[in-house]
């Protein structure tokens, strides 16, 4: 399954060491350097992925811009992470020394793994900045003899560790529950049978007593076996998968009342109060601080 390959290359002026290997599609890359005086990196290319990246020692400073716009000034502790959505532009000026392992994981992995698992939820990991993450580091220091001689590393391995890792981050970040218990759950037919239907019909009306008698079960039963599988009732699943629906549109271009209509709401205030109750913000603000333009889009009432 793993196809791997290194390099050992400096990228941007006075550059840093690097060292990258792949495994399946997901990139695995050491960037690490002693110096104080770099040159700025180049722009990171825009693409439909996920950069995470984990720190091995202590980073005392950096500058961070996000399509242009300084966001981030400061350092991240050894063990930290950040989850960045590489659909925008980033860049930085690393200031101080730094080791460190970044993931690079396109959107359609991320999916395939929830399905992979018997869960078809939309996946969207949450960004962080600088959070302290054990599980992550201990899985970036896994992979430091293959990205020291990628022509050695196991395929076997390295897809392992993929797994290990998609399993945590969706899980942590991305709001997918795998129960300890698998008493009074359903079972991966009615798990995976229940999540496609609800995905289907996400944006038309359906009857969970329907769904419940596909699963052949109670509608009682159904609720409750369905809360021990995935954390959380039907209900709330939907309404979690329609705002993670909602994020995605509200990137287009389309109408907000467009995208009410189209993710399922009755019309846009009822969609606003949904998901301002789940996000902390509306769609509105949302759309303003997670796209180029959002400003004009919404004075043309985009």
């Amino acid at each position: 399954m793993a196809m791997h390959e290194g390099s050992n290359v400096a990228s941007w002026g006075r550059g840093p060491l690097i060292k990258s290997i792949i495994a399946g599609d997901i990139r695995v890359t050491r960037t690490c350097s002693d110096r104080f005086d770099l040159d700025v990196a180049p722009a990171i290319p825009c693409t439909d992925a996920f950069g995470v990246i984990v720190q091995l020692r202590d980073f005392e400073a950096h500058r961070l811009w996000r399509r242009g716009r300084l966001v981030y000034e400061g350092g991240h502790a050894k063990a930290s992470l950040a989850i960045t959505d590489l659909r925008d532009e980033w860049q930085c000026h690393h200031l101080s020394p730094f080791d460190n392992i970044r993931f690079h994981i396109p959107f359609s992995r991320m999916r395939a793994f929830a399905e992979e698992v018997g869960r078809s939820e939309y996946v969207a990991l949450t960004c962080v900045q600088g959070r302290i993450d054990p599980v992550m580091h201990g899985l970036a220091q896994a992979l430091l003899p293959s990205l020291d001689d990628p022509d050695k590393a196991n395929p076997l391995f390295l897809e392992q560790i993929n797994l290990a890792m998609l399993a945590h981050l969706s899980q942590t970040y991305g709001g997918l529950h795998f129960p300890m218990d698998k008493k009074g759950t359903l079972s991966p037919w009615q798990e995976r049978l229940a999540t496609e239907f609800l995905a289907a019909h996400f944006n038309k009306p359906f009857s969970i007593g329907d769904l419940a008698s596909r699963c052949e079960l109670s509608r009682s039963y159904f609720n409750k076996a369905f809360k021990e599988s995935f954390g959380r009732t039907p209900s709330r699943w939907l309404t979690e998968y329609r705002v993670a629906r909602v994020k995605e549109l509200l990137l287009q271009d389309l109408s907000i009342a467009e995208v009410a209509i189209n993710c399922g709401f009755a019309d846009q205030s009822h969609m606003t109060r949904v998901f301002t109750s789940l996000t902390g913000d509306t769609p509105a603000r949302f759309r303003r601080k997670n796209r180029p333009f959002g400003v004009a889009l919404d004075a043309l009432g985009l």
